[in-house]
């Protein structure tokens, strides 16, 4: 089976926010007190995404692997805020709710794209990232 590519690394969020454009870099910041906040977790670039608290996940299919509860990535068009626990079938309809309320994005599966923080509501977006963790941690509770 495939290991996954997206894995921690060593490289110091500091480090990680000074290559973020200068103009995007307040912004950057600013998630990563938001998620810092919401997760109770420390930030850990995870190749070119920073990422909060870990899970570790097994499919019916077999694959098993670990990754971030959240986590976003500075990309050029606009920032990619990953929130993988929205994506469950039984959060469909929060996230509905809560992206009506959120204010300019796009949405894909798990993926939330932003422009700018300026464009949607920051307390909106902590109440998904929330719901997020607590689904994913609920779907895959720690193994003992």
């Amino acid at each position: 089976m495939a290991e996954n590519k997206t894995k921690p690394t060593a490289i110091s969020i500091d480090d990680y926010i000074a290559t973020v454009a200068p103009e995007r870099r307040q912004d950057a910041e600013t998630l990563v007190d938001l998620m810092k906040r919401a997760s109770g977790e420390p930030p850990v670039v995870w190749g070119s995404i920073v990422g909060f608290g870990t899970y570790h996940y097994r499919y019916e299919s077999g694959r098993e692997g670990d990754s971030f509860l959240i986590g976003f990535a500075p990309r050029k068009p606009a920032f990619s805020v990953y929130l993988m626990g929205t994506y469950l079938p039984k959060q469909h309809a929060e996230r509905d709710r809560l992206l009506s309320r959120l204010g300019k994005h796009k949405m894909g599966k798990a993926c939330l794209y932003v422009k700018k923080l300026a464009d949607i509501d920051l307390g909106v977006l902590e109440e998904m990232a929330n719901m997020s963790i607590a689904a994913l941690k609920k779907a895959y509770p720690p193994e003992t």
